[in-house]
């Protein structure tokens, strides 16, 4: 697939993924009374909702970051790694009441499996997205400064 081809995939996908999110987000929000911690039912729901608005607003300028194709790959499945991990890390917490990592939300220690997964989605997330917004600006620097030449 050439470089453009690529990209209009990517784009397409992320604006699919985006509001597929954004639509998880809003069906969390139907069931937070049900959920062994409210609260943090409450967080899923703005989780999925946000990282949701974060994806569609990657694909709209999906096209004017300036990356080599492997940087542009690698920010674009840990864009929707780093979205949907934050959203079921998030949904686990809420469902079984544990999250330790997320004391203000309300997240009570779990069992160790359930705390573990969940350290580890909120771990990886983090540096996926760290990664994406190092990757999208500096590709949107260049586009700049491509663009002013």
């Amino acid at each position: 697939m050439e470089e453009s081809n690529v990209k209009k995939f990517q784009t397409n996908r992320l604006l699919f993924f985006g509001v597929l999110l954004f639509f998880l987000g809003l069906l969390v929000g139907l069931f937070i009374p049900l959920m062994a911690n409210p609260r943090m039912g409450l967080t899923t729901h703005l989780e999925g909702v946000m990282n949701g608005i974060l994806l569609v607003a990657l694909g709209l300028i999906w096209a004017k970051i300036e990356v080599s194709a492997f940087w542009l790959k690698t920010a674009f499945w840990l864009s929707l790694y780093g979205s949907f991990a934050n959203f079921i890390a998030v949904l686990i917490a809420a469902i079984t009441g544990s999250g330790k990592m997320m004391p203000i939300a309300g997240g009570q220690e779990g069992s160790a499996f359930v705390e573990g997964i969940i350290s580890f989605l909120l771990i990886s997330l983090a540096l996926a997205m760290l990664t994406v917004c190092i990757i999208v600006l500096s590709g949107i620097y260049r586009h700049m400064n491509l663009e002013h030449k």
